[in-house]
């Protein structure tokens, strides 16, 4: 591929993946780079709105780029992508995603591509969201969503992870239940099981849409 970029991906759905993606582009940003942001699938919008994730993504990219290379799918219902686009009489193709990522990338000193769902959630009748990420070949963030079952999601996720050969760039973990007992105690065993580096801990926020882009917390994944 011809830029340098990163895959964001997730231990589940609603785990965080745009705020960290947001999160990382500020952060690169700051450096002075040409951050392109893409979301190759979304599902869940009001017709004739834009999906909240992309949304966000465009909004902090400083690489302007047309809609259709941004987000190549979209499906209005918030459902898994391989229903949504089955019913809406389409099929995902993860050719049109590459290339639309070889576009981005032209125009853009990095790419945050930022994954739908979890790691293994199904595209199409035969390949998964870790078979794209396998095919834009981009170093691995994931985002592992704070709260009871962490532990057993991340560690599972990292290890097909680590099966597809693709790089590891580091993993996050994002505080999104307030009353998760030992929280602290939880992210000392993420570290001590996962494969470093711990790229940080994003604070609670009580309401995201609110959140100010605040990536202080980050340290960007080594080059």
């Amino acid at each position: 591929m011809s830029a340098r970029g990163f895959f964001v991906t997730g231990t589940d759905t609603g785990v965080g993946k745009t705020r960290v993606a947001v999160a990382l582009i500020h952060a690169l940003r700051a450096q002075g780079l040409r951050v392109a942001a893409m979301k190759p699938v979304a599902a869940g919008f009001d017709p004739g709105a834009l999906n909240e994730d992309v949304a966000a993504l465009m909004q902090a990219a400083n690489v302007a780029a047309d809609l259709a290379d941004v987000n190549p799918y979209a499906f209005e219902p918030a459902i898994a992508p391989h229903i949504a686009a089955a019913q809406a009489g389409a099929r995902i193709d993860l050719a049109v995603i590459a290339a639309a990522y070889e576009r981005l990338a032209a125009a853009a000193d990095v790419v945050v591509v930022e994954g739908a769902g979890g790691w293994r959630v199904p595209l199409n009748d035969s390949e998964d969201m870790a078979d794209l990420a396998q095919r834009l070949a981009l170093p691995v963030v994931l985002v592992v969503g704070l709260r009871l079952g962490c532990l057993n999601h991340a560690l599972l996720t990292a290890e097909s992870v680590a099966t597809r050969g693709l790089p590891w760039a580091g993993w996050i973990g994002n505080h999104i239940d307030p009353a998760m007992a030992c929280q602290a105690e939880n992210l000392d065993a993420l570290r001590a099981r996962l494969a470093g580096p711990c790229l940080g801990a994003q604070p609670f926020v009580a309401d995201p849409a609110r959140a100010v882009a605040a990536h202080e917390w980050l340290v960007l994944p080594k080059k």
